[in-house]
């Protein structure tokens, strides 16, 4: 399922507190921003530099291959901004310190040509852009390109052909369409003061402690790193290849070995979780990202709607009620179904165009869910539609008055200090999205084979993100929430053009992603207002790091794809293989759900799941109940921290995510973001965000290292220990009269 469309965090409590002493006219009307932000400004200071050039693109090239590779495997990773910014800074400083300070004279470069690999301290600007250009093709850290997984499903699901450019101009296209019309929209919401974008604060936080001086500290901050990266470096041997069932231990299904409840009760990665536990950071930050970096409220919330579902409402609609037949199915599985409890071959329903055959649908039935998977689909229903009036009812007027003073109001400091610097022509985003939309236009034309997509498929996705573009970038600047359009857009082209999986896809990517795009390239913006970044040196990295990302996305996916036998195919891998796309898997599903057979042939009226529809309004509806409440009760505190779009989409990430990955880092965040937090609060902003990065990124490389040193050959280590996770039983179906491979009959 991914994510819902809903990103909210709370930023934590900033480590520099500084009253301002300028005028009234002269500090932010945002308080935060007050307290974190400096008001000055070095214009001097050099950005466009062999540091920055060099440390981008190698950033950039590292985490999206890294990201990329990762995305296949069972327990993802996502190599974070964050790790990044711990990263580079003493390589940074040690350049500083080793590279040759001579001029050179190149001509038409810098003041009179002059040029030098070491103009002086490594600075915070350069790191800033470092960062940026590392993270440019990923829309709020999602790891890779959207637009890759309409590739992986095509060859590795479908079992059918894109060519090598269609795959890749389909990348570079969803990417940077939306840059086009973001650029324009900068002096709505990136320039006025009121647009304050909360999650940025987290940046300029980290930045700014990063660059002050650690004397204080036994251990530096690039010491403590290195010991940590190498000790996450040599661990992850053990989970990743010697020990793999260190990555779920499933005690329960251990002690009960014959008993399907029992091991429904007890997988972490097949069922409902209870006592499964981890010793691979990959599957404490696969999917969620890293715990530690995660305020404890955040923790908090994710785990009353995470035990809500898995332990209170799966167990009653499974085993109390029987809801749909639940029984029939497994308790826990993003696969379709038939009637009998199989695999839905969905090969069979394809026709030769790649579209609904409806024959050989109704030969074989209609396409059952698991309980877990309609359930979470409702969800989904419902997070979307409480966002909205969440958002609406709770921050409608903050972001009126907010977007109003952005027109009215005076200049802050922080947009007289950037205006010293020159600004980005209005021509370079109209230019940008005229080529953009043009090459888009001949790929739906010409390579229509492929992508399926009509062109005015095309121009509607462009126009809905464009219209969402906007509003949503406005809720996003004030409450640091972001309603998404993934659902929305599949739901809709599902009903006007159904039969068609990858148009479908195609749309979606094109309406979702464009928009997500948009509102990062413009949350970084934000980012480079506050720590004084030239716009046109912004602008010309994150658009090159968009392109270089995407085009090192598809060529690692191509590689996987064409390398691997049955990669994403878990019934024809070995035991315990990684290789099992859980990502792509639900990417795949949603485009037989939503492209193939169509929303009204499932959620419709006289479909299986119709009564999913009513979390429209449920969803919608809960708010406004917090709202009424918090109006008639104003002095109890505790309702307007009712945060509904936070509970319900809580499991937004499962799948893929599983109730391992949710136990794990449910636990490790609070111990982190609690207990250290509270008790060793020094160590804990020292070291925490360190941490984070070294752990990433130790897991990272070994796990590369692996790859091409023992998985590319196929040597491999067979023992109990490598099995899996010796929960087969998890599976199991437990209706009277449904027959599964592998499972006892009942």
């Amino acid at each position: 399922m991914g994510s819902f469309g809903l990103q909210a965090t709370k930023i934590p409590e900033p480590e520099i507190l500084e009253n301002p002493t300028a005028d009234d006219e002269e500090v932010s009307p945002i308080e935060q921003v007050r307290l974190v932000v400096l008001n000055t400004d070095d214009p001097t200071l050099p950005v466009w530099t062999f540091r920055m050039w060099f440390l981008g693109l190698l950033s950039c090239c590292l985490l999206s291959f890294l990201n990329q590779f990762f995305a296949y495997r069972t327990q993802s990773l996502v190599i974070t901004q964050i790790t990044v910014q711990v990263s580079t800074l003493p390589i940074g400083r040690f350049m500083a310190a080793v590279l040759p300070t001579t001029n050179f004279r190149l001509p038409g470069f810098g003041d009179g040509g002059e040029f030098s690999l070491n103009p002086g301290p490594f600075n915070m600007k350069e790191h800033v852009l470092i960062s940026i250009f590392a993270n440019a093709g990923a829309a709020f850290g999602s790891g890779s390109a959207y637009a890759v997984s309409i590739v992986n499903i095509i060859k590795a699901f479908y079992g059918r052909s894109i060519s090598f450019a269609a795959g890749w101009l389909l990348i570079i296209t969803t990417q940077v369409l939306g840059y086009g019309w973001a650029g324009l929209l900068r002096k709505y919401v990136v320039e006025p003061a009121h647009m304050w974008w909360p999650s940025t604060l987290v940046q300029v936080s980290l930045f700014r402690a990063l660059h002050e001086k650690d004397d204080e500290a036994k251990i530096s901050r690039a010491k403590f790193f290195v010991i940590a990266l190498s000790c996450s470096f040599l661990w992850y041997i053990v989970p990743g290849y010697l020990f793999t069932t260190l990555t779920s231990i499933s005690w329960v299904c251990w002690v009960f070995s014959k008993s399907v409840t029992a091991q429904q009760l007890g997988s972490g990665t097949d069922g409902l979780g209870v006592g499964a536990l981890t010793l691979d950071w990959s599957a404490v930050a696969s999917f969620l990202f890293s715990p530690l970096i995660s305020p404890f409220f955040a923790i908090l919330n994710v785990f009353v709607g995470y035990a809500l579902l898995i332990w209170v409402v799966m167990p009653a609609m499974y085993w109390g009620f029987n809801l749909y037949g639940a029984n029939k199915f497994p308790i826990f599985s993003s696969h379709l179904f038939t009637s009998q409890g199989q695999i839905y071959n969905i090969s069979q329903i394809v026709n030769d165009n790649f579209e609904l055959d409806m024959l050989a649908y109704e030969q074989q039935g209609r396409i059952h869910l698991s309980m877990f998977f309609a359930v979470t689909y409702g969800l989904g229903f419902a997070t979307i539609a409480s966002t909205l009036t969440h958002v609406g009812l709770f921050y409608g007027r903050e972001i009126y008055e907010r977007y109003k003073a952005s027109h009215e109001g005076k200049e802050d400091i922080h947009t007289r200090l950037m205006k010293r610097y020159k600004d980005i022509p209005s021509w370079w985003f109209y230019l940008l999205l005229i080529v953009t939309v043009l090459v888009s236009l001949a790929m739906c034309i010409f390579m229509k084979d492929q992508i399926q997509m009509p062109w005015w498929g095309l121009i509607f996705a462009s126009a809905l993100a464009f219209v969402f573009t906007l509003p949503v970038s406005i809720i996003t600047a004030t409450t640091n929430q972001t309603p998404g359009l993934n659902i929305i857009t599949e739901y809709v082209m599902g009903i006007i053009y159904p039969g068609r999986p990858i148009a479908n896809v195609c749309f979606k990517t094109y309406g979702y992603m464009s928009m997500a795009q948009a509102v990062s390239f413009l949350n970084d913006f934000k980012l480079g207002h506050y720590m004084k970044i030239p716009p046109r040196s912004m602008f010309l990295v994150q658009f090159i790091g968009t392109v270089l990302a995407g085009t090192i996305n598809i060529a690692v996916a191509w590689q996987l794809l064409t390398s691997i036998n049955n990669i994403c195919q878990d019934q024809f891998l070995p035991p315990g293989s990684p290789w099992t796309c859980p990502s792509d898997r639900v990417f795949f599903d949603a485009s037989v759900i939503w492209g193939l057979v169509g929303p009204r042939r499932i959620f419709g009226s006289g479909g299986n799941y119709s009564a999913m529809n009513w979390f429209f309004l449920g969803g919608a509806a809960g708010p406004v109940v917090v709202w009424l409440l918090h109006r008639a009760f104003p002095k109890q505190t505790w309702i307007p921290l009712i945060n509904l779009p936070v509970l319900l989409g809580a499991t937004g990430s499962m799948p893929p995510a599983t109730p391992l990955n949710y136990n794990s880092w449910v636990i490790v965040g609070t111990i982190f973001n609690f207990f250290i937090f509270r008790y060793q609060k020094k160590w804990w902003q020292r070291y925490n965000y360190v941490l984070s990065a070294a752990l990433d990124a130790g897991v990272a490389f070994m796990g590369v290292l692996i790859y091409f040193t023992l998985g590319i050959t196929n040597t491999s280590v067979d023992w109990w220990g490598t099995q899996g996770e010796h929960c087969d039983l998890a599976t199991c179906p437990t209706a009277k009269g449904i027959v599964a491979d592998g499972c006892p009959i009942n």
